[in-house]
């Protein structure tokens, strides 16, 4: 259940205006979501983000250069709902108690066909359980700012099954479907600042 991936959710990427070797950037959380969806009952979708995040972001024009991490903290999920929070955090889902951070590593970052877009592989670890994947990494050329800074926008959209990170619980209504999807729509939408200072 999450959206950053958990990846966050996470959360390392390309761009122009001269970028040298790697650079790094810093996220602008204010203007950033690590956020999800996932079915309820089949009849609509359930939206959520987790609002304290981290990440390293390395970018190169070369993107075997690159390299993207994140961490999320559970405790931050914000469905705008109490109970479903807590329901959240429990041990039916992310258990926050003991697993309180989901993590990405990025393993391989590599072009696509598909102009400004990479294919991102690494390992993302939930309620202890660490599993390879892969998605689409929509990366913006970078521009300046009208205060002199330069910043990139990374942006992802891809599935994650919950159950292969033993988020086991579930409900089945009388017409066969399920109360909570298997299917977690992960979504990241990462504004980053180039770090001048390292």
């Amino acid at each position: 259940m999450m959206r950053w991936a958990f990846l966050a959710l996470s959360v390392g990427l390309l761009g122009s205006v001269g970028l040298g070797a790697a650079d790094r950037y810093v996220v602008d959380t204010a203007h950033s979501t690590v956020g999800f969806t996932i079915s309820h009952m089949v009849l609509s979708k359930t939206r959520g983000s987790f609002g304290a995040y981290t990440a390293s972001i390395v970018w190169d024009k070369n993107p075997a250069n690159a390299s993207l991490s994140g961490t999320v903290k559970v405790g931050s999920i914000d469905t705008r709902n109490a109970d479903r929070d807590a329901h959240l955090k429990s041990p039916d889902f992310f258990d926050a108690g003991v697993h309180p951070e989901i993590q990405f590593v990025s393993k391989r970052i590599k072009k696509t066909k598909k102009p400004l877009v990479y294919d991102v592989t690494g390992t993302l670890t939930m309620k202890g359980v660490a599993k390879v994947v892969t998605f689409p990494l929509e990366v913006s050329q970078a521009i300046q700012d009208p205060w002199g800074k330069t910043r990139m926008g990374f942006n992802a959209r891809f599935k994650i099954n919950r159950r292969d990170f033993g988020m086991n619980f579930s409900k089945v209504m009388d017409n066969g479907g399920l109360v909570v999807g298997n299917d977690v729509d992960v979504e990241l939408d990462i504004e980053a600042i180039k770090d001048t200072q390292s």
